[in-house]
């Protein structure tokens, strides 16, 4: 299931620092940011390897995820807020506001092959 963490962040009076590090495992070998999606989700996949780390630098948007066991919605809206990503966690962002800024940072390089496009299929529910 997908992590929600605080990053270190170092206030000063000249203002702040937040430090990623050592938050996935690996190295980060790609970085890319989304932003001025209007009303489109982005997304719907999960990985065979790869592991992301979202930060909404600035504005906010909603986060969908599901692992096969549990589904949940994060909201980022603070940049100093990182949502971990594992690669079984099939996922979809939306609700960005009009301002909003989402940095992913990846422990893999961009491979097609890696994607899953389809989710998981829903459980039914129990009747009694």
């Amino acid at each position: 299931m997908p992590l929600l963490i605080t990053l270190n962040t170092f206030n000063t009076d000249s203002g702040n620092l937040t430090v990623f590090e050592k938050i996935i495992p690996g190295t980060i070998k790609r970085v890319f940011y989304i932003y001025g999606t209007g009303d489109a989700p982005r997304g719907g996949h999960r990985h065979h390897k790869t592991w992301n780390a979202l930060i909404c630098l600035h504005g906010s948007c909603r986060v969908y995820s599901n692992d096969g066991e549990t589904e949940e919605y994060f909201t980022l809206d603070n940049p100093a807020t990182c949502l971990i990503l594992e690669p079984k966690d099939w996922h979809t962002m939306d609700t960005f506001s009009s301002d909003a800024m989402l940095l992913v940072l990846s422990n893999e390089y961009y491979d097609k092959a890696d994607y899953i496009d389809e989710p998981y299929a829903l459980k039914p529910l129990l009747v009694q």
